[in-house]
């Protein structure tokens, strides 16, 4: 079954060719084959493979997105998330300790956040606005379900090219300052997420020099009292 039509619709391009929604068990291998090609750096332990985006079915169906081509039939991208609780005192979490080692089990169906365990455009579709798509739709699961907002590790996949010259902190700041660009990072920025902190050993991946970058987007129909509090 190839078939999206029965699907509810979570957002779509002006076009009409492509459109998001739940992934399906039956699109494991599109997910798959997405996965690998965003990803080519990551260690074979860390990508995920089709048992893993079914198990993510039986866990939290409503977190998992995919943007399908209507014209080629196809998976064009892909998205993951969780929901769980965060210390934001205590955030710096190896990636595959905060997703259960791939399978979600970390999973907290009360959880006040919304975690981005990963998400991807294949290589031949970029510059095509999925990213955006993707990230709309995840932050009106946010608004729907009445979450806190939506965080996740950053990949900077553009920092081993400045590892020599700088410090991780010195490279986050000033992608901060649109002063660099990074690939990951400096698209998140812009959709209105906010760095909160750095990841040491947040993943096996040499483009970023193992580090995570943990960023923040709250939900703007919550009210923030206090200013502290997150």
């Amino acid at each position: 079954m190839n078939d999206v039509s029965a699907l509810t619709p979570h957002a779509s391009s002006q076009n009409g060719r492509f459109v998001v929604v739940n992934s399906q068990a039956w699109m494991a291998d599109g997910l798959t084959e997405v996965q690998r090609a965003c990803f080519p750096d990551l260690s074979e332990a860390e990508l995920m493979g089709p048992e893993h985006f079914r198990q993510h079915l039986q866990v939290f169906p409503e977190g998992q997105f995919a943007v399908w081509d209507n014209e080629q039939r196809r998976v064009a991208a892909s998205s993951t998330d969780l929901r769980i609780d965060v210390d934001f005192a205590h955030y710096a979490h190896p990636y595959m300790e905060e997703v259960g080692n791939n399978t979600l089990s970390t999973h907290q169906p009360g959880g006040a956040w919304l975690y981005g365990a990963d998400i991807g455009v294949h290589p031949e579709y970029r510059a095509q606005g999925l990213s955006t798509l993707l990230y709309g739709a995840r932050q009106q699961l946010v608004r729907r379900l009445g979450l806190r907002g939506h965080v996740a590790g950053a990949m900077p996949k553009g920092y081993c090219q400045h590892a020599d010259a700088m410090p991780i902190e010195e490279y986050v700041y000033r992608v901060g300052l649109n002063e660099l660009k990074d690939p990951v990072l400096s698209v998140q920025l812009r959709r209105g997420y906010r760095v909160w902190g750095i990841i040491p050993d947040y993943l096996d991946d040499a483009s970023c020099c193992n580090y995570g970058v943990f960023i923040i987007w709250r939900n703007p129909e919550l009210g923030w009292p206090e200013r502290a509090r997150v």
